[in-house]
Protein backbone atom coordinates (compact mmCIF):
# COMPACT_ATOMS: atom_id res chain seq x y z
CA UNK A 1 0.00 0.00 0.00
CA UNK A 2 2.86 2.43 0.25
CA UNK A 3 2.49 5.24 -2.04
CA UNK A 4 -1.02 4.35 -3.01
CA UNK A 5 -4.75 6.05 -1.44
CA UNK A 6 -6.82 3.28 -0.34
CA UNK A 7 -10.47 3.53 -2.11
CA UNK A 8 -13.09 1.54 -0.03
CA UNK A 9 -15.12 -0.66 -1.63
CA UNK A 10 -19.36 0.34 -2.13
CA UNK A 11 -21.15 0.74 1.07
CA UNK A 12 -24.74 0.31 1.73
CA UNK A 13 -24.51 2.35 5.15
CA UNK A 14 -24.49 5.64 3.82
CA UNK A 15 -27.74 5.29 2.20
CA UNK A 16 -28.98 3.41 5.29
CA UNK A 17 -28.06 6.10 7.80
CA UNK A 18 -29.66 8.72 5.41
CA UNK A 19 -33.10 6.58 5.98
CA UNK A 20 -33.26 5.81 9.60
CA UNK A 21 -32.59 9.60 9.92
CA UNK A 22 -35.19 10.14 8.21
CA UNK A 23 -37.16 8.32 10.10
CA UNK A 24 -35.79 10.09 13.17
CA UNK A 25 -36.58 13.36 12.19
CA UNK A 26 -40.59 12.56 10.94
CA UNK A 27 -40.82 10.84 14.21
CA UNK A 28 -39.86 13.73 16.12
CA UNK A 29 -41.37 16.61 14.49
CA UNK A 30 -44.65 14.33 14.38
CA UNK A 31 -44.42 13.85 18.05
CA UNK A 32 -43.96 17.33 18.90
CA UNK A 33 -46.49 18.31 16.38
CA UNK A 34 -49.08 16.25 16.30
CA UNK A 35 -49.11 13.77 19.73
CA UNK A 36 -48.04 10.69 17.46
CA UNK A 37 -45.14 9.39 15.80
CA UNK A 38 -43.19 8.47 18.84
CA UNK A 39 -42.70 4.54 17.51
CA UNK A 40 -41.08 6.13 14.22
CA UNK A 41 -38.83 8.30 16.27
CA UNK A 42 -37.60 5.40 18.51
CA UNK A 43 -37.29 2.90 15.28
CA UNK A 44 -35.10 5.86 13.87
CA UNK A 45 -32.87 6.41 17.16
CA UNK A 46 -32.52 2.82 17.01
CA UNK A 47 -31.44 2.64 13.66
CA UNK A 48 -28.72 5.35 13.88
CA UNK A 49 -27.36 3.53 16.71
CA UNK A 50 -27.14 0.27 14.51
CA UNK A 51 -25.82 2.15 11.36
CA UNK A 52 -22.82 3.96 14.04
CA UNK A 53 -21.95 0.19 14.88
CA UNK A 54 -21.92 -1.57 11.78
CA UNK A 55 -20.45 1.45 9.95
CA UNK A 56 -17.62 2.14 12.44
CA UNK A 57 -17.03 -1.53 12.84
CA UNK A 58 -15.90 -1.63 9.05
CA UNK A 59 -13.73 1.62 9.33
CA UNK A 60 -11.83 0.29 12.36
CA UNK A 61 -11.40 -3.19 10.55
CA UNK A 62 -9.74 -1.28 7.79
CA UNK A 63 -8.08 0.73 10.15
CA UNK A 64 -6.53 -2.37 11.91
CA UNK A 65 -6.26 -4.24 8.80
CA UNK A 66 -3.41 -1.95 7.58
CA UNK A 67 -5.18 0.07 4.89
CA UNK A 68 -4.86 3.71 5.79
CA UNK A 69 -1.67 5.49 5.15
CA UNK A 70 -0.92 9.58 5.66
CA UNK A 71 -2.92 10.69 3.02
CA UNK A 72 -6.08 8.54 4.55
CA UNK A 73 -5.44 10.17 8.14
CA UNK A 74 -5.53 13.99 6.67
CA UNK A 75 -8.90 13.16 4.60
CA UNK A 76 -9.75 12.11 8.14
CA UNK A 77 -8.87 15.08 9.86
CA UNK A 78 -10.47 16.99 7.15
CA UNK A 79 -13.42 15.50 7.45
CA UNK A 80 -13.89 15.26 10.99
CA UNK A 81 -12.94 18.82 10.96
CA UNK A 82 -16.14 20.14 8.51
CA UNK A 83 -18.14 18.04 10.73
CA UNK A 84 -16.93 19.96 13.67
CA UNK A 85 -17.82 23.11 11.82
CA UNK A 86 -20.95 22.27 10.87
CA UNK A 87 -22.01 21.62 13.94
CA UNK A 88 -20.96 25.06 14.87
CA UNK A 89 -23.56 26.73 12.21
CA UNK A 90 -25.93 24.38 13.57
CA UNK A 91 -25.71 25.52 17.23
CA UNK A 92 -24.96 29.39 16.12
CA UNK A 93 -28.44 29.09 14.48
CA UNK A 94 -30.09 28.29 17.68
CA UNK A 95 -28.45 31.04 19.62
CA UNK A 96 -28.55 33.25 17.12
CA UNK A 97 -33.00 32.74 17.43
CA UNK A 98 -32.31 33.55 20.85
CA UNK A 99 -30.11 36.71 20.32
CA UNK A 100 -32.90 37.37 17.81
CA UNK A 101 -35.71 37.34 20.04
CA UNK A 102 -34.45 38.93 23.29
CA UNK A 103 -32.56 42.07 21.32
CA UNK A 104 -34.91 42.79 18.49
CA UNK A 105 -38.62 40.69 18.93
CA UNK A 106 -39.36 41.71 22.58
CA UNK A 107 -38.16 45.15 22.33
CA UNK A 108 -40.60 45.50 19.41
CA UNK A 109 -43.52 44.05 21.01
CA UNK A 110 -42.83 46.60 24.08
CA UNK A 111 -43.30 49.72 21.43
CA UNK A 112 -39.57 50.07 21.02
CA UNK A 113 -37.08 50.51 18.00
CA UNK A 114 -37.77 50.75 14.16
CA UNK A 115 -40.66 48.12 14.79
CA UNK A 116 -42.33 49.52 17.84
CA UNK A 117 -46.24 49.33 16.22
CA UNK A 118 -45.74 45.59 16.91
CA UNK A 119 -47.11 47.09 19.93
CA UNK A 120 -50.58 47.40 19.23
CA UNK A 121 -50.81 43.76 19.00
CA UNK A 122 -50.93 43.34 22.68
CA UNK A 123 -50.88 47.27 24.07
CA UNK A 124 -50.45 45.10 28.11
CA UNK A 125 -47.42 43.31 27.27
CA UNK A 126 -43.83 44.59 28.85
CA UNK A 127 -40.32 43.09 27.27
CA UNK A 128 -38.49 41.15 30.30
CA UNK A 129 -36.44 38.35 29.93
CA UNK A 130 -36.44 35.67 31.58
CA UNK A 131 -40.11 35.91 29.59
CA UNK A 132 -42.53 34.38 32.37
CA UNK A 133 -45.83 36.62 30.98
CA UNK A 134 -46.13 35.81 27.33
CA UNK A 135 -47.79 38.14 25.18
CA UNK A 136 -50.73 36.18 24.52
CA UNK A 137 -53.25 34.45 26.99
CA UNK A 138 -52.91 31.34 24.59
CA UNK A 139 -49.54 30.77 26.04
CA UNK A 140 -49.14 30.55 29.83
CA UNK A 141 -44.95 31.38 30.76
CA UNK A 142 -43.47 29.20 33.45
CA UNK A 143 -43.87 29.75 37.32
CA UNK A 144 -40.58 30.49 37.46
CA UNK A 145 -37.01 29.84 35.81
CA UNK A 146 -34.30 27.02 36.90
CA UNK A 147 -31.72 29.10 39.22
CA UNK A 148 -28.34 28.75 37.49
CA UNK A 149 -26.39 28.38 40.57
CA UNK A 150 -27.67 24.76 41.30
CA UNK A 151 -27.82 22.03 39.02
CA UNK A 152 -26.51 23.95 35.87
CA UNK A 153 -23.55 24.86 37.34
CA UNK A 154 -23.01 21.49 38.91
CA UNK A 155 -23.33 20.08 35.13
CA UNK A 156 -20.71 23.13 34.03
CA UNK A 157 -18.45 21.70 36.79
CA UNK A 158 -18.76 18.21 35.52
CA UNK A 159 -18.53 18.91 31.52
CA UNK A 160 -15.42 21.02 32.56
CA UNK A 161 -13.59 18.23 34.84
CA UNK A 162 -14.65 16.16 32.13
CA UNK A 163 -12.40 18.12 29.25
CA UNK A 164 -9.48 17.63 31.62
CA UNK A 165 -9.60 13.86 32.35
CA UNK A 166 -10.05 13.32 28.56
CA UNK A 167 -6.61 15.49 27.99
CA UNK A 168 -4.81 13.98 30.57
CA UNK A 169 -6.39 10.37 28.93
CA UNK A 170 -5.28 11.66 25.55
CA UNK A 171 -1.98 12.13 26.48
CA UNK A 172 -1.56 8.79 28.44
CA UNK A 173 -2.48 7.19 24.61
CA UNK A 174 0.10 9.56 22.96
CA UNK A 175 2.88 8.73 25.42
CA UNK A 176 1.59 4.54 25.08
CA UNK A 177 0.60 4.69 28.60
CA UNK A 178 -2.44 2.63 28.48
CA UNK A 179 -3.24 2.74 32.15
CA UNK A 180 -3.59 5.54 32.12
CA UNK A 181 -5.72 6.49 29.33
CA UNK A 182 -8.01 4.26 30.86
CA UNK A 183 -8.34 4.97 33.97
CA UNK A 184 -8.77 8.67 32.77
CA UNK A 185 -10.94 8.05 30.17
CA UNK A 186 -13.00 6.00 32.52
CA UNK A 187 -13.61 8.99 34.74
CA UNK A 188 -14.49 11.16 31.56
CA UNK A 189 -17.33 8.73 31.15
CA UNK A 190 -18.44 9.10 34.92
CA UNK A 191 -18.57 12.98 34.84
CA UNK A 192 -19.96 12.90 31.07
CA UNK A 193 -23.22 10.06 32.20
CA UNK A 194 -23.53 12.17 35.31
CA UNK A 195 -24.08 15.70 33.68
CA UNK A 196 -26.88 13.94 31.74
CA UNK A 197 -28.38 12.17 35.25
CA UNK A 198 -28.02 16.03 36.26
CA UNK A 199 -29.88 17.24 33.35
CA UNK A 200 -33.00 14.36 33.62
CA UNK A 201 -33.83 15.80 37.31
CA UNK A 202 -33.23 19.71 36.22
CA UNK A 203 -35.48 18.65 33.08
CA UNK A 204 -38.16 17.19 35.87
CA UNK A 205 -38.06 19.63 38.73
CA UNK A 206 -38.62 22.18 35.42
CA UNK A 207 -41.64 20.36 34.45
CA UNK A 208 -42.97 19.53 37.68
CA UNK A 209 -42.30 22.43 39.99
CA UNK A 210 -41.40 25.34 37.37
CA UNK A 211 -44.33 24.99 34.66
CA UNK A 212 -41.11 25.17 32.62
CA UNK A 213 -42.19 23.07 29.15
CA UNK A 214 -42.09 23.19 25.94
CA UNK A 215 -45.62 25.06 25.64
CA UNK A 216 -44.34 27.66 28.43
CA UNK A 217 -43.84 30.40 25.47
CA UNK A 218 -40.71 31.08 23.74
CA UNK A 219 -38.94 31.20 26.71
CA UNK A 220 -39.90 27.22 27.03
CA UNK A 221 -38.87 26.82 23.66
CA UNK A 222 -35.90 27.92 23.12
CA UNK A 223 -34.50 26.85 26.83
CA UNK A 224 -35.81 23.07 25.62
CA UNK A 225 -34.64 23.36 22.24
CA UNK A 226 -30.93 24.26 23.18
CA UNK A 227 -30.70 22.42 26.15
CA UNK A 228 -31.71 19.61 24.59
CA UNK A 229 -29.81 19.53 21.72
CA UNK A 230 -26.94 19.73 23.16
CA UNK A 231 -28.33 16.96 25.85
CA UNK A 232 -28.37 14.78 22.35
CA UNK A 233 -25.02 15.33 21.81
CA UNK A 234 -23.51 14.72 25.32
CA UNK A 235 -25.47 11.58 25.02
CA UNK A 236 -23.90 10.62 21.21
CA UNK A 237 -20.40 12.11 22.57
CA UNK A 238 -20.78 9.75 25.45
CA UNK A 239 -21.67 6.86 23.49
CA UNK A 240 -18.63 7.09 20.94
CA UNK A 241 -16.46 7.78 24.05
CA UNK A 242 -17.81 4.59 25.72
CA UNK A 243 -16.32 2.78 22.21
CA UNK A 244 -13.11 4.43 22.65
CA UNK A 245 -12.92 2.87 26.09
CA UNK A 246 -13.85 -0.41 24.30
CA UNK A 247 -11.07 -0.19 21.85
CA UNK A 248 -8.49 0.95 24.42
CA UNK A 249 -9.38 -2.49 26.62
CA UNK A 250 -8.69 -4.65 23.68
CA UNK A 251 -5.36 -3.01 22.61
CA UNK A 252 -6.17 -0.70 19.99
CA UNK A 253 -4.62 2.77 19.57
CA UNK A 254 -1.04 3.13 19.42
CA UNK A 255 1.00 7.04 19.84
CA UNK A 256 1.34 6.90 16.29
CA UNK A 257 -2.37 5.93 14.68
CA UNK A 258 -5.21 6.86 17.37
CA UNK A 259 -7.18 9.47 15.33
CA UNK A 260 -10.05 7.48 16.14
CA UNK A 261 -9.67 8.49 19.61
CA UNK A 262 -8.52 11.94 18.73
CA UNK A 263 -11.33 12.64 16.74
CA UNK A 264 -13.66 11.73 20.16
CA UNK A 265 -11.91 13.65 21.73
CA UNK A 266 -12.30 17.14 19.74
CA UNK A 267 -15.55 15.99 19.74
CA UNK A 268 -16.44 16.49 22.81
CA UNK A 269 -14.36 19.27 23.85
CA UNK A 270 -17.02 21.01 21.25
CA UNK A 271 -19.86 19.98 23.39
CA UNK A 272 -18.34 21.57 26.31
CA UNK A 273 -17.83 25.06 24.69
CA UNK A 274 -21.31 24.52 23.37
CA UNK A 275 -22.21 23.58 26.80
CA UNK A 276 -20.19 26.98 28.38
CA UNK A 277 -22.08 29.01 25.82
CA UNK A 278 -25.56 27.75 26.92
CA UNK A 279 -24.61 28.42 30.86
CA UNK A 280 -24.10 32.07 30.18
CA UNK A 281 -26.61 32.88 27.61
CA UNK A 282 -29.44 30.75 28.75
CA UNK A 283 -28.91 30.79 32.15
CA UNK A 284 -27.14 33.41 33.68
CA UNK A 285 -27.88 36.63 31.35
Amino acid sequence: MSGSYYVPASSKWPILMVVVLAFLAIGAASSLSFGHGFGLFIAGLVGVFVMMFVWFRDVIHESRSGLYDAQMDRSFRMGMAWFIFSEIMFFAAFFGALFYIRVFALPWLDGEGAKGISALLWPDFSASWPLLKTPSDAFSGPVDVVDPWHLPLLNTLLLVSSSITLTIAHHGVKKDQRNKAKLWLFLTLILGFSFLIVQGIEYVEAYTRLGLTLQAGVYGGTFFLLTGFHGAHVTLGACVLTVMFVRLWRGHFSPRSHFGFEAASWYWHFVDVVWLGLFIFVYVV
